[in-house]
C-alpha cells in the first residue's frame, strides 16, 4: 500500500498541498498565494486559472521537496473555500468570468425581491440557509445575467458551474477531455440550491434563481473515489475526498459525535457543531448545513456560525493602514498595551454574518480618545475575533441546548497566544489547540483515506487527535461582562449604515 495521503487545501488567499502519514503528521507541504481583485466596492474576485496553476505548482513543489512521487500517494482529497462561484466553458475549460468570492456583496440588490417570492422562510426551510449575498445561487444568477452568452451556454450544457472543489476536480480528472463534473454534499449545501433532506438540487429553487439544471455538477458523498488524476505529478492517483473547508476542519478535528464543535480562525471565522443525523433548524441566526457524508452512510449535519472578517482584519491593518508590515507582528504590537483602552473594532466591511445577518452594517471603530494608540487598535482588532466567536457560540448553545465544555480551534490565527487566551477568557470556556493545526487539509485527507481503506474508520482518526496546548479562563467575571457589553454597544453603532 502507498505510504501517504495528499490533500489540496484551496483557500481564500492561498493554495496548499500537504502530504500526511498514517498518524496524521505532515510529511511535505507547499503553499502559494493568489491575487485578490476588488473591481468595485464590496466586490471580490479570484482568477480561477491562476488558482489552477498554483495548485499544480504546490503539488509538484511539495512532492519534490520530500522526494516523493505519485506512487507514494494512496489517494488525494480536496478542501476548498466555499460559496465562491465559478462558471466555465465545458469545451475549452476557460472561465467565462473571474470567480466571485464568498465575501462578494454585489448581489445584495436582489435580496428584497427574493424575500417576497418565494420568501426567506421557504428558502431557509429547504436549504437551512438565510437569504444573504453570501451563498452561491445569487452569484451564479448574476453571472448568467451579466456575462454575454452565458445563459445560452448553460442551458445547452456547454457552460459548467462549480464551487472551487468542482473546478479543481474537473481539471484534475481531465478537464475538457472527460473531466468529472461533481461536487460533494457539503459544498452543494452552501449553494442555496440543494434540499437539505433529499441532498438533491431543488427544482423550485432553480426556477426561483433562474438557473438551468444542465449547468450544475452531480452531487456525491464526501468520501468516495471520483476518478483518477490525469495531471503529470499525480497521474493515476485516486481523487477520493471532497469537503468544504469548514466541514473539513470539523472532520479533521474528529468532531464526529453530536455536540462536538470546532472554530477555525482564518480569513473569516467559522464555528461548527456536529448535530448528528438530524438537521437542527436554527432560531438564533445560525446556518444548518451538511457536516459530511461518508459513502453508503447517512449524512451528518451541523450548525454553523460564519463570521466574515477576522484574519482579514489583520491583513487590512497590514495592507491598507500599514499599521504592521507582517501579519505575525499584530500580537507583538497588541502586547505593548495592557488593555484595549476602551477601543472596539467592528469589522463589518461587507455586513455582519451570524448571528446578526445584517447586510447593511459597516465597519466602525468605537471608543476612541486621545489616549488610544497603535497598540490599542491592534488589540481591539484581535479582540473583535473573540467577541464575534462568543456571539456565535451563545447562539449555537441556544439552538442545540448543549453547553460546550471546550472549544477545539484551528487555522492560521491559533498561533496567536494573546488571542487564544482572550478567547478562553471572554467565553469562560477552555480553548484547545491540537497537535496538528492543519485540520482543514487533514480532514480532506481523512475523507480520501477512508474511501480507499488507508484508514479503517473513526477509531483510527480519533487515535490521531492529540492536544498541543490548552488555555483556561482567567478573567474576572465582572470584567468579562463589561467588555462584552461594550462590544454590543459598538455593534449597535455599525448597524443599518447602508440604507
Amino acid at each position: 500500500m502507498s505510504r501517504y495521503i495528499g490533500a489540496i487545501d484551496q483557500g481564500t488567499t492561498s493554495t496548499r498541498f500537504i502530504v500526511f502519514d498514517r498518524s496524521g503528521a505532515i510529511v511535505a507541504s507547499a503553499q502559494k498565494e493568489h491575487r485578490q481583485f476588488y473591481p468595485e466596492p464590496g466586490w471580490v474576485e479570484h482568477d480561477a486559472q491562476e488558482i489552477w496553476r498554483n495548485t499544480l505548482e504546490v503539488i509538484a513543489a511539495a512532492l519534490a521537496g520530500a522526494q516523493l512521487t505519485a506512487a507514494d500517494l494512496a489517494a488525494i482529497g480536496i478542501t476548498n473555500q466555499r460559496e465562491t462561484t465559478l462558471l466555465w466553458d465545458a469545451r475549452s475549460g476557460a472561465p467565462l468570468h473571474r470567480a466571485i468570492v464568498w465575501q462578494d456583496a454585489r448581489v445584495e440588490r436582489r435580496l428584497p425581491e427574493l424575500a417576497k417570492s418565494p420568501g426567506e422562510a421557504r428558502i431557509r426551510a429547504t436549504t437551512g440557509l438565510p437569504l444573504a449575498s453570501y451563498f452561491s445561487a445569487l452569484k451564479l444568477a448574476w453571472l448568467l445575467e451579466e456575462v454575454p452568452g452565458a445563459l445560452e451556454l448553460a442551458r445547452s450544457g456547454d457552460a459548467l458551474f462549480g464551487t472551487i472543489d468542482a473546478w479543481l476536480l474537473w481539471n484534475l480528472t481531465g478537464g475538457a477531455r472527460g473531466g468529472a463534473h461533481l461536487t460533494d454534499v457539503t459544498n452543494a449545501s452552501r449553494t442555496q440550491l440543494m434540499d437539505l433532506r433529499t441532498l438533491a438540487w431543488d427544482p423550485g429553487l432553480l426556477a426561483t434563481f433562474g438557473i438551468p439544471a444542465a449547468v450544475l455538477p452531480r452531487i456525491v458523498s464526501s468520501s468516495e473515489v471520483y476518478g483518477e488524476a490525469r495531471v503529470a505529478s499525480l497521474a493515476g492517483v485516486p481523487v477520493a475526498g471532497i469537503l468544504g473547508d469548514q466541514q473539513a476542519a470539523l472532520f479533521g478535528q474528529t468532531c464526529l459525535a453530536p455536540g462536538e464543535a470546532k472554530n477555525t480562525y482564518g480569513t473569516g471565522c467559522f464555528l461548527l457543531m456536529n448535530t448528528g443525523t438530524t438537521p437542527v433548524a436554527s432560531q438564533a441566526g445560525l446556518l444548518t448545513t451538511v457536516a459530511y457524508r461518508l459513502q453508503g452512510a447517512e449524512p451528518r449535519y451541523a450548525l454553523e456560525g460564519s463570521i466574515a472578517v477576522t484574519g482579514a482584519l489583520v491583513q487590512w491593518l497590514r495592507d491598507s493602514l500599514h499599521l504592521i508590515s507582517a501579519s505575525a507582528e499584530i500580537e507583538t504590537l497588541a502586547r505593548q498595551v495592557e488593555t484595549n483602552g476602551d477601543v472596539y473594532f467592528v469589522p463589518a466591511f461587507s455586513g455582519l454574518y451570524a448571528p446578526h445577518w445584517k447586510s447593511g452594517a459597516r465597519g466602525v471603530i468605537a471608543g476612541l480618545t486621545a489616549f488610544a494608540n497603535r497598540g490599542h487598535l491592534a488589540r481591539a482588532a484581535l479582540e473583535a475575533t473573540a467577541y464575534q466567536t462568543r456571539e456565535v457560540l451563545e447562539a449555537m448553545q441556544r439552538d442545540s441546548g448543549v453547553a460546550l465544555a471546550e472549544l477545539r480551534v484551528d487555522g492560521g490565527m491559533v498561533v496567536n497566544e494573546l488571542l487564544m487566551q482572550f478567547q478562553a477568557d471572554i467565553l469562560d470556556v477552555a480553548v484547545v489547540r491540537p497537535r496538528v493545526t492543519e485540520t482543514t487539509a487533514l480532514g480532506a485527507a481523512y475523507a480520501a483515506g477512508l474511501a480507499v481503506g488507508y484508514w479503517r474508520g473513526a477509531a483510527d482518526l480519533k487515535a490521531n487527535w492529540a492536544v498541543e496546548r490548552r488555555w483556561v479562563p482567567a478573567m474576572d467575571p465582572a470584567r468579562r461582562e463589561h467588555l462584552y457589553h461594550s462590544w454590543h454597544k459598538a455593534v449597535a453603532r455599525s448597524l443599518d449604515w447602508v440604507d
